[in-house]
């Protein structure tokens, strides 16, 4: 029996989606090269849109055969005033006939680039590709919002386009069954009796009598069996689905950064762009994750996202006093058995001279047992005492992390080595 497959599954709009996909594995070194080009030449806050992508035309050619020159060819020359019939002619020199010319000439005629438009979600998809949050790992079911219908049997009671008619139509059968059993062994036995009452006892005058009330009782039985109805309501079976919590992995990520005096306009910018940065990262990939933004100076406090990139703020430098206002939120609103807790630091290194000292052992005592992930990002060159201490943290705590990133151009680089897959190559 021959047997046909209909794919009905919308593809949307572009029906040729399937033949997109495989262009951009095919080409995705390039691809993803023209990406980081465009994370050079434009505005952190326009990494959302799309791109368009340029692929030389060679680079889209495909291997043919072909018929070299040479052999023993009859061919006719138009306008030939030099060879006659049976004249060898030699080969052409120069080999470049038929390769086709890739060079502009100095005309400014030459091969175009295949040009394509990558939307938003292929850009962002190429953008943060074989990123993710270190260590992820499923903590606790908890207070878990989401839901899933699951089948559970079946039920008496439901809408029409529940009805699973099999399953109807089985229980009906069996009502059927059951309720005429009785009747249907009666009116066999009945009819066997009958058939004798005419073979041999149809002579005997009480015989009539009792072969006429034979009948009847079959007339009724049979009448009985017809009124069993074919269908009833209580034979219709309707499926039945229940919601049931679906485990979730429940993620935050606190974003601490210094906005001090010594963190100019320049290395603040540096800092805005790595969060917005991991920001776009973190709402892309985790639904279920949320943010806390954390900023200081000789003293911290939680601020929304907007004051978070936008505010400004001079004095000195303490950055302990980020990390004890990291713990005290971790410890009201946090539990370490609930969630899996990231840390984001940016700075310029600057702080007062003992309280690094004091950073080292608040994030190897309080802050890393609890957290899965830190990392830390200086934005200026010179290493300061901050750097020295936690680097020496860095050594000891496989959870934690330090880069620098001292241009904007360096920023992405750095983000990806950060908070690349695990096993995934730099």
């Amino acid at each position: 029996m021959l047997q046909q497959i209909i794919d009905r599954r919308l593809s949307g709009k572009n029906k040729s989606v399937g033949n997109r996909e495989r262009f951009l594995r095919r080409h995705k070194e390039q691809i993803r090269e023209a990406v980081k080009r465009a994370v050079d030449g434009r505005g952190i806050r326009d990494m959302e849109r799309g791109e368009e992508v340029h692929i030389p035309k060679k680079d889209l050619s495909e291997p043919v055969f072909g018929h070299g020159e040479g052999g023993v060819r009859e061919v006719v020359r138009p306008g030939n005033t030099e060879h006659m019939k049976g004249d060898r002619v030699p080969k052409p020199k120069g080999g470049g006939q038929g390769q086709g010319g890739g060079q502009a000439s100095d005309s400014g005629e030459g091969e175009d680039d295949f040009v394509f438009h990558l939307s938003k979600e292929e850009f962002m998809q190429v953008f943060f590709d074989d990123l993710a949050l270190p260590n992820l790992a499923r903590t606790t079911l908890a207070d878990t919002p989401e839901w899933k219908s699951h089948r559970a049997g079946f039920v008496s009671d439901g809408t029409p386009t529940n009805l699973h008619v099999v399953r109807s139509m089985r229980g009906a059968l069996g009502r059927r069954i059951a309720l005429g059993m009785d009747k249907r062994r009666e009116l066999h036995e009945l009819e066997e009796r009958l058939v004798v009452l005419k073979r041999e006892d149809s002579h005997k005058p009480e015989a009539e009598t009792l072969i006429k009330e034979t009948e009847a009782r079959i007339a009724e039985l049979r009448r009985r069996i017809a009124n069993i109805p074919f269908l009833d309501p209580i034979d219709l079976r309707f499926r039945n689905r229940v919601r049931v919590p679906v485990p979730t992995t429940r993620a935050v990520m606190f974003c601490l950064m210094d906005v001090s005096g010594s963190m100019d306009e320049a290395r603040k910018d540096l800092a805005k762009r790595f969060f917005i940065l991991l920001y776009l990262f973190l709402t892309r990939h985790y639904e279920k994750i949320e943010v806390v933004f954390i900023r200081h100076h000789t003293q911290a406090q939680e601020v929304d996202e907007q004051n978070f990139f936008h505010a400004t703020e001079t004095g000195g430098t303490v950055v302990s006093s980020a990390l004890v206002l990291m713990e005290q939120i971790i410890r009201e609103r946090y539990s370490p058995s609930e969630w899996n807790i990231y840390g984001a630091q940016a700075s310029d290194g600057d702080n007062w001279h003992h309280d690094s000292g004091r950073c080292r052992e608040l994030l190897a005592d309080k802050i890393l047992p609890l957290c899965r992930y830190f990392a830390y990002v200086q934005v200026a060159e010179a290493e300061q005492n901050l750097w020295e201490e936690y680097a020496k943290l860095a050594d000891e705590v496989p959870q934690f992390a330090m880069r620098k990133a001292v241009e904007a151009s360096q920023i992405y680089p750095v983000f990806r080595e950060l908070f690349k897959k695990e096993g995934a190559k730099s």
